[in-house]
């Protein structure tokens, strides 16, 4: 149904839809997730480098309200619970990973790793909330812990090593 919702061009008088596919980058044929954390990666640079970690975070805290609301919408209109295309998840996860640190290209390569990492293999408590959390909080909570975890090592990778 997904597709033929993009096809049908119904895709963009939808706002749930574009936000929880990102504009559509959800409907990519492979790993829509990773190129989701992709471009929220590349997104975050100028956001922290402009307004800091404040406005990351922020933007960060936006993004998954914003996310709530449209993954119960179109999980709701496509009969979807999970669906791979739904990947604003992975824009907030990715963004709280890279709130506690300045921007720079090896420790934002870092981070989009460890989020894919623990967001991909799920290990405790990420998947105790992703087989226990319902609905739209489920699909979203899931990548906002692996973001939190993911931020707090990277956090002290940047503070010990020092790269």
């Amino acid at each position: 149904m997904e597709s033929k919702i993009f096809k049908e061009k119904k895709f963009f008088n939808r706002p749930s839809l574009l936000i929880a596919t990102c504009f559509g980058l959800g409907f990519f044929p492979f790993a829509p997730g990773t190129i989701g954390s992709i471009v929220a990666t590349i997104l975050a640079w100028p956001i922290s480098f402009y307004l800091g970690s404040l406005g990351l975070f922020i933007a960060s805290i936006l993004v998954i309200l914003f996310g709530l609301c449209a993954t119960h919408y179109y999980s709701k209109s496509s009969d979807t619970k999970d669906s791979p295309t739904i990947i604003i998840d992975e824009v907030g996860g990715q963004w709280l990973t890279l709130v506690l640190i300045p921007p720079d290209p090896i420790y934002y390569l870092i981070g989009f790793v460890l989020f894919r990492l623990l967001d991909v293999t799920k290990p405790w408590p990420i998947n105790v909330i992703d087989s226990r959390m319902k609905g739209s909080i489920g699909v979203m909570l899931d990548d906002i812990i692996a973001g939190i975890i993911s931020a707090l090592i990277l956090w002290n990778i940047w503070i010990w090593l020092d790269i």
